[in-house]
């Protein structure tokens, strides 16, 4: 039988493997050696010339991932192997993954000021987490394209028809990051506009240019503002993974009832995950938790908070501070996702 600390250290060796393979995906992605192996194989000369690197840097790139199970080796050089173009290469796909390298990058450089955080009680800001911001983007950027029009909205037929039917609908997307979320509804709802809020300038920036890269900057505008200080009055308020980052999350959803036009709606999606706290955890919430050790709970701690939740938002919690903001029957919804659950606010 298998002692419990073989059992440890082989999960601890797994888990810096798989680290540091996620490392030399973002190598391939930054460097744009995925992109060079999309036509056919190369070898490493013909990467190297292709992608203008260094042949023996290219070498040991293509042997590594070989090994690793992200690329086959023949005859005619290295070949991108089964479902890595979906996964690494195509952004808008629903199988795209591969955001996670930055994910793991952006984490790494900023644990010493993580390390210091603990000890201090301080935070560490939002704007800091660079790699961090892009991974969330490309995370969801294919569950915006293709669930939030197509799925999610059309399961909640009083949110659905309204935006459908109500010419000028208006919607506010709150922490709308880099825009995703926002141009989605926007290309889902052709007669809807879109006004998209977050406190990350960057992300701002990015997001106008993800809605005019889309041709539907007339229909979609951002501004960089808190979440809790939003203004106007609109048919469908949304909150996608942002709410548990909200320093007042009561204060925001007080402040979204008061912006909410007669019949409208609060939709929100946020972590699923169990709610009761139970050790040890599956796997999703154990991601869950480690992102809260090393990003959300020190973002939103830099905050000057009213409180700091954390990344895990337990339904009962979020429920609870619907309650307090004013919403008398804040409903689950039945919609199906691996790593969200959904709310409906009225």
């Amino acid at each position: 039988m298998t002692s419990p600390t073989a059992i440890l250290g082989e999960r601890l060796l797994g888990a810096l493997t798989g680290a540091l393979e996620l490392c030399t995906v973002e190598l391939g992605r930054q460097l744009g050696l995925y992109t060079a192996l999309r036509d056919g194989p190369r070898t490493p000369a013909g990467l190297a010339a292709a992608a203008g690197i260094d042949e023996r840097y290219a070498r040991e790139w293509l042997e590594q991932q070989a090994a690793a199970g992200f690329l086959n080796s023949g005859d005619d050089g290295f070949a991108l192997a089964p479902g890595v173009a979906e996964v690494l290469l195509d952004e808008d796909g629903p199988a795209y993954a591969g955001a996670a390298g930055e994910f793991a990058l952006g984490i790494a450089l900023l644990t010493p000021r993580v390390v210091e955080a603990f000890r201090t009680g301080a935070g560490v800001p939002y704007t800091e987490y660079g790699h961090v911001r892009h991974g969330i983007a490309g995370f969801n950027r294919p569950l915006f394209t293709h669930l939030l029009g197509g799925e999610w909205l059309p399961a909640v037929p009083g949110i659905d028809r309204r935006l459908r039917d109500r010419p000028g609908a208006r919607v506010l997307d709150l922490g709308c990051g880099m825009g995703h979320s926002s141009v989605a509804m926007a290309r889902a709802y052709p007669a809807i506009t879109v006004h998209g809020v977050d406190l990350d300038e960057h992300s701002i920036s990015e997001a106008r240019r993800v809605a005019a890269e889309a041709g539907v900057a007339d229909r979609v505008g951002f501004s960089t503002g808190d979440a809790v200080a939003a203004a106007g009055t609109y048919d469908l308020i949304t909150v996608f993974e942002a709410l548990h980052d909200m320093g007042d999350p009561v204060g925001v959803l007080r402040n979204a009832r008061e912006l909410l036009a007669p019949g409208g709606s609060v939709f929100i999606a946020d972590e699923r995950v169990a709610d009761e706290f139970t050790a040890p955890a599956g796997e999703v919430e154990r991601l869950q938790y480690a992102f809260s050790v090393l990003h959300c709970l020190p973002a939103t701690r830099a905050e000057d908070p009213v409180l700091a939740n954390g990344t895990i938002l337990r339904t009962p919690t979020l429920l609870g501070w619907a309650r307090e903001a004013g919403f008398t029957t804040p409903e689950v919804l039945d919609i199906e996702n691996d790593f969200w659950r959904f709310y409906r606010l009225r």
